[in-house]
């Protein structure tokens, strides 16, 4: 909805909406599978929006990106192959090439259009994107799980957009069956699973399936994300194995710059509210 110089995204069912104040509309156009929009604000820079929701902003996408990622690489032993299943943006991306031990990292979106205009938009999110390690493919991510060999993948980044259109496929057993049989031994598959405060149910439809598809250990990290529903995030990491302490002294000697991440943010986002506990009980 726009409404003369705000862009705003209603939440019907909890009844609340996030607003941001708007200089101008950059860019619009309908893909072959969404609706894109791009919007300079007036204190967020650059603003991406897909099918009316929010999706990337100039000034808060660290938040999103590295909890995505650094989180899940240091909990993995050792992590040298990576997938991206989403990501368009690249800022996933980006930020799985600054770990050095990473050998290969493969990023999957079906709609080639959110990464060229993120490379337009959004240039700093892409500095990656021509890393020797980096292999950018846009085709349908979950056939790509599906015909991956076994056992050939160490971590599987689900960079996705809420469970609905294109996406709803990456939050069902099946998937996550295919995700298993892709992983290592001591393989992880992380996922963004929207607000806890308002999404309870997306978090318990979603172990429930990972359940289902053959995973037993899970983490759930928290992170604020500004332009998201709440305000408030999160990305739930399920291991093939159980999951030992994550490498903190790597953390701590991360040798790569980040706005948000650190050992102390990493080992305070796996507290958990107490109706957090609750509903998984």
């Amino acid at each position: 909805m726009l409404d003369a110089t705000w862009f705003s995204e209603a939440q019907e069912p909890s009844g609340s909406a996030f607003s941001l104040k708007i200089k101008r509309k950059l860019h619009e156009e309908q893909s072959e599978f969404q609706f894109l929009e791009i919007y300079e604000t007036e204190q967020f820079g650059n603003l991406m929006v897909i099918d009316g929701c929010t999706m990337v902003s100039t000034r808060d996408n660290f938040f999103y990106h590295e909890m995505m990622s650094h989180p899940v690489l240091f909990t993995h032993p050792n992590p040298k192959n990576v997938l991206i299943i989403g990501g368009g943006d690249c800022g996933t991306l980006r930020e799985v090439l600054k770990h050095p031990g990473v050998e290969k990292a493969v990023q999957i979106d079906i709609d080639e259009r959110v990464t060229r205009l993120s490379e337009i938009y959004f240039p700093e999110l892409c500095e990656s994107n021509n890393d020797p390690r980096a292999e950018l493919k846009f085709i349908d991510g979950i056939k790509w799980v599906k015909d991956a060999a076994p056992n050939s993948v160490d971590i599987i980044i689900i960079d996705s957009t809420d469970p609905v259109g294109p996406a709803a496929g990456l939050f069902c057993a099946d998937f996550y069956k295919d995700c298993f049989r892709a992983l290592t031994e001591n393989g992880i598959v992380v996922q963004q699973s929207e607000s806890a405060l308002l999404h309870m149910h997306i978090l318990q439809e979603m172990r429930g399936e990972m359940r289902a598809g053959g995973f037993n250990h899970y983490q759930t990290v928290f992170f604020p994300q500004c332009i998201y529903p709440s305000g408030w995030w999160s990305a739930t990491m399920a291991g093939k194995n159980a999951f030992t302490a994550f490498r903190e002294q790597d953390a701590i000697n991360k040798g790569f710059d980040t706005v948000y991440y650190n050992h102390e943010i990493h080992k305070a986002s796996l507290a958990m509210p107490e109706f957090f506990k609750k509903a998984f009980a």
